[in-house]
C-alpha cells in the first residue's frame, strides 16, 4: 500500500516527460544493498569544507531505515547524532538494527560507518496511519511566493554585477556559483552585500529538490526533506554575529525531525529557520517546512558547534 499523497498544487518541478528525474532520487539517495539491512551510500555534492554534507548522511540513513519496514507505515520522527566528520573520499556503510516492530509504531536504529568507525547514529520511528480529532497547528508566515523571488543562481549573478562589490565577497560568490547543489533555493529576504549589517537570528527561503520526483512513496519525499533540512540551517545562528566574527569551524552535533503531513519535496516549500540561543561554542536552531497551502509538513531542530575569531576590519586590510 502506498502512502497518502500531498495535494497537487501545480508547483512541482515539472512532469516526468519534460523534466529529468531528481538526482537526489537517482543518485544521492539510491543506496546499494550489500546484505540484509546493510547498505552502501555514495556522494554527490561535497561542501567547501571537504567534509560530507550532514543532510546527505541523514537522508541516506533514513532511506536505509525505511527499507526495513513495511509499506503501510510512515516515518514520523528521527533523532541523530554526528559523532565523526565524514570522509568524502570513501563510501558510507549503513547498518540497520530492527529495534522494535510494533502494532502501531516501529523503531529502527541506523549506524553510518567509515574506516571501521561510526560517524553517525540515528533512530527513526515509523507509525501506521491513525486518524484523530485532536488536531491543531500554528499559522504559516505571510511571505512573497517563490515566483516573485530570485533563485540562488540569479541572486549571485546580481551580486556579481555590482562593480562596487568587495573582492573577498566576489571570490566567495564565484566559489558558491561553481557548486552543483541538487536543490533549488529562493531567499525571502536576501542581504544587500554593500550594506552589511547584523540581522535577527531567523531567515526564510523557498526550497525544493531539483528535477522531478513524482508522487511515489511519501517515504522518499521524507528522505529528500531530510537532505534539504540541513542546508544553511545552522548558519541561521550566525546572522547576528556574521560580520564581527569569522567562522573557523562549524559542524552539526545532532539533528531531529518530525513529519506531520504528506508533502512533495519537488514542490516549493517555505523553510522557516530560527535560532533561539547560542553560547559555549554551540548554537541551537529550529526549523519548519510549510507546504504552499499553509500546512505545516515538517519540524526540525539542530544543535551545532561554532568556533569563531574576530574579523579584521576592512580598514585594516
Amino acid at each position: 500500500m502506498t502512502s497518502p499523497q500531498a495535494p497537487e498544487d501545480g508547483q512541482g518541478s515539472g512532469d516526468p516527460s519534460g523534466d529529468l528525474r531528481s538526482v537526489l532520487v537517482t543518485s544521492v539517495l539510491n543506496l546499494e544493498p550489500l546484505d540484509e539491512d546493510l547498505f552502501r551510500g555514495r556522494h554527490y555534492w561535497i561542501p567547501t569544507t571537504q567534509r560530507l554534507f550532514g543532510g546527505q548522511i541523514v537522508g541516506q540513513a533514513l532511506v536505509a531505515a525505511a527499507k526495513s519496514v513495511s509499506e503501510d507505515v510512515h516515518v514520523h520522527s528521527l533523532h541523530c547524532y554526528f559523532v565523526r566528520a565524514g570522509d568524502p573520499k570513501v563510501p558510507v556503510l549503513y547498518q540497520v538494527e530492527r529495534t522494535r516492530t510494533g502494532t502501531s509504531f516501529s523503531v529502527r536504529s541506523v549506524k553510518a560507518v567509515q574506516h571501521g568507525k561510526p560517524i553517525f547514529v540515528c533512530q527513526a520511528s515509523f507509525q501506521q496511519a491513525q486518524p484523530s480529532p485532536v488536531q491543531h497547528q500554528c499559522s504559516m508566515p505571510a511571505v512573497p511566493p517563490p515566483e516573485e523571488l530570485l533563485d540562488h543562481e540569479a541572486l549571485i549573478a546580481q551580486y556579481l554585477r555590482d562593480p562596487n562589490l568587495h573582492e573577498k565577497y566576489r571570490v566567495g560568490l564565484n566559489r558558491i556559483a561553481a557548486q552543483e547543489v541538487p536543490i533549488e533555493i529562493k531567499m525571502v529576504n536576501p542581504p544587500t552585500l554593500n550594506k552589511l549589517q547584523n540581522r535577527e537570528p531567523n531567515q526564510m527561503f523557498w526550497v525544493r529538490a531539483r528535477g522531478h520526483i513524482g508522487e511515489g512513496d511519501i517515504k522518499m519525499h521524507c528522505c529528500v526533506a531530510a537532505y534539504i533540512s540541513d542546508y544553511a540551517f545552522l548558519g541561521t545562528a550566525l546572522l547576528p554575529h556574521h560580520y564581527q566574527h569569522k567562522v573557523c569551524f562549524m559542524a552539526s552535533l545532532d539533528h531531529s525531525m518530525w513529519f506531520h503531513a504528506p508533502f512533495r519535496a519537488d514542490h516549493w516549500m517555505l523553510y522557516e529557520c530560527k535560532s533561539p540561543w547560542a553560547g559555549g561554542s554551540r548554537a541551537l536552531v529550529h526549523g519548519q517546512l510549510w507546504r504552499r497551502d499553509g500546512v505545516l509538513a515538517v519540524s526540525c531542530s539542530q544543535e551545532g558547534v561554532i568556533r569563531v575569531k574576530p574579523r579584521v576590519s576592512e580598514s585594516k586590510l
